[in-house]
């Protein structure tokens, strides 16, 4: 309960929506009473149309027809024969079976029954038996026919029938995914969408969300203009009507909305782009109806949309037929939803997205998404607090350092800090410890970045020796060279499926690169080519990944970022995918753009190779040491090689991964690469 400015109490809009949690019964499923009347049916159609009691042909003759105890014998659809007998013989010790039979007060048979066989040899044997008797003695025969009419209709009208309906219904259940959204197919219209109160099952709040600060304040906003709606409308400001969080996979896009759904206490929607799409004409738009229907009965309330580019694309770019048409008419119904004619108030929506360079631009106008809020990847402070929040559930030893690994974390999301995290207690664990230590966490960002070691993998001495010459080449060059990330580690123990080897450097955060830095970048990756060429006067396909790094990176050069003087000050990046598959230059241009691409890769090429030349003691000396050792550090490196001429000061040399630059690969097979490339 907050004070407005006088001091006096400020009435929560919300109250009246906090009652008492009331457990509440289970629903009564009403499909239990057709199963109770199906059963019935069957019970009726199966039970005995009376209470005779069974008995044998010779039984009957020997103890019923011999003694004169029989009234009469009905012959029933000619293979049952119902015995009824006399009255003063039902009372005998030899029926006493017959001694609980009443009906309305008097028992009118038939008393007993068994199959008769073949008719003509019953009459037979009947003649037989009363061969001499008088005419007031003899038992008569009758003949009856017996339908069962229920059973009959049962099985051969009604169970075909109940057959086909629970066929239908389980295919309908089935096109129509299941009891989510209604199940049936006449709530195929209906949104799919979880509705979670103040009393509902998030548990998450802002406090679980690190390094998303300036995204936190625009969101926590929303949150309270709906707690304190006055705190704004006094001074005649309006809330933003729905905000697009964007930024790469694995930042919080997601875990920020369960956040604003703990932190909000009033109703929130949460679905799935997905959740809109259907193969049946017409079923999206009448979700998205659904939906906002049920989101203005409980305003104000929050809608939260994951991964809105399933039904968000611009329209009009696609020539496909069909589900296009569908999904275009799925996002016209969201856009008059959002900001129609009769909009209504009280109803804010969130969504994400990973691409919203494809999404409608009727989509982003302000009015429907008037804020986009960008969740890039954490900064070395982020890095820290998101550490500092995986951490809390791991026993951890006295030398882990959140500060320190995010340090060494550079251009990591906050989904792989959670799965480094997770990594570091596992390899714990399987080393049966009683803490996670500093170590654990170095194990682990080798494991996620480089993949498993490969400790029994053959390899031949003359192989290993060119992927040391190799290494030391990217080694070497990234040593001397200005403006290059500093060099933690250098292995050639082979990891994951292709790597056999690699260099591993801790970058920083930069987000702005010189011309310079770019061309010493393509020479340290060029560095392992250039080695095996010096040393051996051959080249391996070690380099793959190498190749294609440098040559994505000079094609960006010359075509996205203008660093070439031929081509000039242009850029032909498509962010928006205008061009299609055409592209927005001559052939003429595209001959030009080649030939310098491969002029700036083989200038790269010719420094690289100079440098080494240079530098061959170092080269031979450092490759010699790295057979001995299979792995070297910072340190290591720094005793060979000296103090990096370009850094002011060196920094501390920790052993722990940080990201893969280059590892040969066999013929075939492509190299773990930089994330950041």
């Amino acid at each position: 309960m907050s004070e407005n400015q006088q001091g006096e109490p400020q009435k929560d809009p919300f109250e009246r929506n906090r009652k008492p949690k009331v457990p509440q019964m289970p629903k009564f499923n009403y499909y239990w009473i057709y199963a109770v009347i199906a059963v019935l049916f069957i019970a009726l159609t199966f039970l005995p149309k009376n209470a005779a009691v069974k008995t044998t042909r010779i039984d009957f003759i020997n103890r019923m027809l011999l003694a004169h105890d029989v009234e009469k014998v009905v012959v029933v659809n000619k293979s049952v024969a119902e015995i009824y007998l006399k009255k003063d013989a039902k009372g005998l010790d030899k029926y006493k079976e017959l001694k609980d039979r009443r009906m309305l007060g008097e028992d009118v048979g038939p008393h007993y029954f068994f199959e008769i066989g073949d008719v003509t040899s019953f009459e037979t044997d009947m003649r037989e038996r009363q061969k001499g008797w008088p005419a007031t003695q003899q038992v008569p025969i009758e003949y009856s026919t017996q339908n069962n009419y229920l059973g009959d209709f049962l099985f051969t009208w009604m169970l075909p029938i109940i057959i086909l309906v629970g066929i239908w219904m389980f295919i309908m259940r089935r096109m129509t995914g299941g009891p989510a959204g209604g199940g049936q197919i006449f709530n195929i219209g209906k949104s799919r969408a979880q509705l979670f109160d103040k009393d509902g099952h998030v548990k998450t709040t802002f406090k679980d969300v690190a390094g998303l600060d300036e995204a936190k304040v625009e969101v926590m906003e929303i949150v309270d203009f709906l707690k304190n709606p006055k705190k704004y409308t006094n001074l005649g400001g309006k809330i933003p009507k729905g905000a697009l969080l964007v930024g790469p996979p694995g930042t919080g896009k997601t875990l920020l909305a369960k956040a604003v759904a703990g932190e909000a206490g009033v109703p929130f929607f949460s679905l799935s782009g997905s959740d809109f799409v259907e193969m049946f004409v017409g079923v999206g738009a009448s979700r998205v109806r659904d939906l906002f229907k049920q989101a203005k009965e409980k305003a104000p309330c929050i809608i939260f949309i994951d991964e809105i580019d399933a039904v968000g694309r611009a329209r009009g770019k696609n020539l496909v037929q069909g589900g296009n048409d569908e999904r275009e008419n799925t996002l016209n119904q969201l856009l008059t939803e959002m900001d129609g004619f009769a909009t209504d108030l009280g109803v804010i929506i969130l969504a994400a997205t990973n691409r919203p360079d494809i999404l409608d631009s009727a989509l982003l106008r302000p009015g429907r998404f008037d804020r986009q809020i960008s969740i890039d990847k954490p900064d070395l402070n982020g890095r820290a607090e998101i550490f500092k929040v995986h951490l809390k559930p791991l026993k951890l030893a006295a030398d882990v350092n959140p500060e320190r690994l995010a340090t060494q974390t550079a251009g990591f999301a906050g989904a792989d800090i959670a799965n480094i995290c997770n990594e570091a207690a596992l390899i714990a664990a399987r080393k049966d410890k009683g803490s996670v230590d500093m170590q654990d966490f170095q194990d682990a960002v080798d494991r996620v970045i480089g993949g498993l070691e490969k400790k029994n993998k053959i390899i031949s001495a003359e192989e290993k020796q060119i992927i040391a010459y190799h290494e030391s080449g990217h080694a070497i060059v990234g040593w001397f060279l200005e403006g290059l990330d500093p060099l933690v580690k250098v292995s050639i123990v082979p990891r994951g499926v292709a790597a056999l080897g690699y260099a591993q450097y801790l970058p920083k955060d930069q987000y702005l690169y010189t011309t310079e830095q770019l061309m010493n970048m393509m020479c340290m990756t060029l560095g392992g080519r250039a080695a095996e060429e010096i040393v051996f006067g051959r080249i391996s396909t070690g380099a793959q990944n190498d190749l294609e790094r440098i040559t994505r990176m000079a094609y960006g050069m010359v075509t996205i970022y203008g660093m070439n003087e031929r081509i000039g000050n242009v850029s032909f990046y498509d962010a928006n995918q205008e061009y299609g598959f055409t592209k927005p230059y001559s052939d003429q241009t595209a001959l030009m753009i080649d030939e310098e691409v491969r002029k700036l890769i083989e200038t790269c090429y010719l420094k690289t190779k100079e440098l080494l030349a240079e530098k061959r003691e170092k080269l031979e000396e450092l490759a010699q040491i790295l057979l001995e050792k299979e792995i070297l550090f910072q340190h290591d490196l720094q005793e060979i090689l000296g103090v990096r001429p370009h850094d002011k000061v060196l920094e501390a040399a920790p052993a722990e991964v940080v990201e893969v630059i280059a590892e040969p690969a066999s013929e075939g097979s492509q190299e773990a690469e930089n994330p950041e490339a």
